[in-house]
């Protein structure tokens, strides 16, 4: 019996006070709207409705039930139009989670702008440069930070950044510039412990052969912001994306090293867990991050 359904019929039956005229009501037959009843009555135990050739009448358990259904489907009805709304208006609570370093220098300007556009979502965003599980720690969306080809969610490409082997002017005029990469292990390096490689460097050269050198770190830190002031107070060699070091690179601040040789590339993305019912709020914000990142990105120095 679907008891949502049978409270329906109920309920009508005694606001209009005959089996035939909640038929009507419900453009079904009273032969229908009697089977409801009746299943209802026999699932509770309890004879709710008095019935007489000229009226119906309720009992004193129908009385209390008819309280209770009519606050129940008031309150399915309430709960729809919610629903309804929101999925023509993108509105509610959106938990985010994004890099530290990324999301303060690229994403933070950006919220105010969204914000405008989408008055009724509000932001709930977590800085963490740990990898979050999406469902198991409710979030509904993730900018993660990627090696290309590694996306293993539901998501979409914002931009992409290079990866940049460079230390300061300073630094290179106490210890020298590395011409090769085997002299790269006999400097200070400074690691970005989330690496997946470990300490371990790949580089590409020019006819896409791989060569992977083992550094020697004097530091370690899981936040690409901490490793990039390190650099530019002279500490060492490091490898960051151009979306943190690109300004550094074109001002002159830091030197991009062995310019012949590539990192991989990494992926600026959003993720989310599925494509299936992505709700209104998810998709708006995962279309404003597109458009806003679309083109060459600020950060690209390859010029430089």
């Amino acid at each position: 019996m679907d008891r949502l359904r049978a409270f329906e019929v109920f309920a009508t039956v005694v606001a209009r006070g005959s089996f035939t005229r909640a038929a009507d009501a419900l453009d079904t037959s009273p032969a229908n709207v009697t089977r409801y009843v009746s299943e209802l009555e026999a699932h509770l135990g309890t004879r709710l409705l008095n019935r007489t050739s000229r009226r119906l009448s309720l009992t004193e358990s129908g009385e209390a039930l008819y309280e209770r259904a009519k606050s129940i489907l008031e309150d399915v009805a309430e709960a729809e139009t919610i629903a309804s709304a929101s999925a023509l208006h993108p509105k509610g609570r959106l938990r985010i989670n994004v890099p530290v370093s990324f999301g303060t220098n690229h994403l933070a300007p950006l919220w105010p702008k969204f914000m405008a556009r989408h008055p009724d979502i509000e932001l709930d965003i977590d800085l963490s440069d740990r990898v979050v599980d999406l469902v198991e720690e409710g979030y509904d969306l993730a900018v993660r930070i990627s090696r290309s080809g590694s996306l293993a969610n539901v998501g979409r490409k914002l931009a992409d950044s290079r990866n940049l082997l460079c230390a300061s002017p300073a630094f290179l005029a106490r210890a020298g510039t590395p011409q090769t990469l085997e002299e790269l292990p006999r400097y200070s390096f400074l690691a970005y412990s989330l690496w997946t490689g470990g300490d371990t460097l790949p580089f590409i050269d020019a006819q896409g052969k791989t060569h992977m050198v083992r550094m020697n770190p004097i530091m370690h830190a899981n936040n690409g912001g901490t490793l990039r002031a390190a650099a530019l107070a002279g500490l060492g060699i490091v490898n960051q994306p151009t979306f943190l070091v690109g300004e550094d690179i074109r001002a002159g601040r830091l030197v991009e090293l062995l310019p012949d040789y590539r990192l991989p590339d990494i992926d600026i993305l959003a993720v989310y867990p599925s494509r299936r019912h992505l709700s209104l709020k998810v998709r708006a914000m995962v279309d404003f991050l597109v458009e806003r990142f679309r083109g060459t990105p600020s950060w690209d120095c390859a010029s430089a």
